[in-house]
């Protein structure tokens, strides 16, 4: 499978439902409506997709408001993308994702992960971290009580591989697959996401 350098990378497009901050000339911001992504498939175009769009249910106000964003946008972008002869597909899901799950929000997760590999691309890689943890727009108590608490119990040997991950390191693992070489269909879960 086709892997790359950071030297070999001439444009990153961040599509995005609001403007986001960055400080790269290879940086191309594309802020469009996701209820209208149909309209926007020209810019699904490249060699790697990375796909880490997501909110929360309290965010979205529903679990189906939630499901729009976490499922429904991100498979029409993973579709598009299949279409217009993308190759990597590098999707951010969630640990326990499930088809299967009684959690709305793992059974979304896995069923997103399940549709997306029917999708024609060359290679397919999925990272399931277990909490995220770094800056927010806005306050997540249960995330926050989560980012406090945890790492005490990850100390513990038999739960270290449940530990908190940082945005940051997940970025750094999804660099770090794209630019290797690897499975047709891969899959990352909890530890094996940090480098070190």
């Amino acid at each position: 499978m086709c892997h790359y350098t950071e030297s070999d990378i001439e444009k990153v497009v961040a599509i995005t439902r609001r403007p986001v901050e960055y400080k790269s000339d290879k940086i191309v911001n594309e802020v469009v409506n996701f209820d209208e992504l149909e309209k926007h498939s020209d810019i699904f175009r490249g060699d790697i997709l990375f796909s880490c769009l997501g909110t929360t249910a309290k965010q979205a106000g529903s679990i189906a408001n939630q499901r729009k964003v976490d499922f429904e946008y991100q498979y029409q972008a993973a579709k598009t993308a299949s279409e217009n002869g993308i190759g990597h597909y590098v999707l951010v899901s969630s640990s326990g994702a499930d088809a299967s799950s009684r959690s709305p929000y793992l059974k979304m997760k896995g069923e997103l992960e399940d549709e997306v590999s029917s999708l024609a691309f060359q290679r397919i890689s999925i990272l399931q971290p277990s909490l995220l943890i770094g800056e927010r727009e806005s306050f997540r108590l249960g995330e926050t009580l989560g980012s406090w608490i945890l790492p005490l119990l990850c100390k513990l040997p038999f739960l270290k591989k449940y530990r908190p991950i940082s945005g940051d390191e997940v970025a750094k693992k999804m660099v770090s697959v794209s630019s290797s070489a690897g499975n047709s269909n891969e899959t990352y879960r909890l530890d094996e996401l940090f480098l070190s």
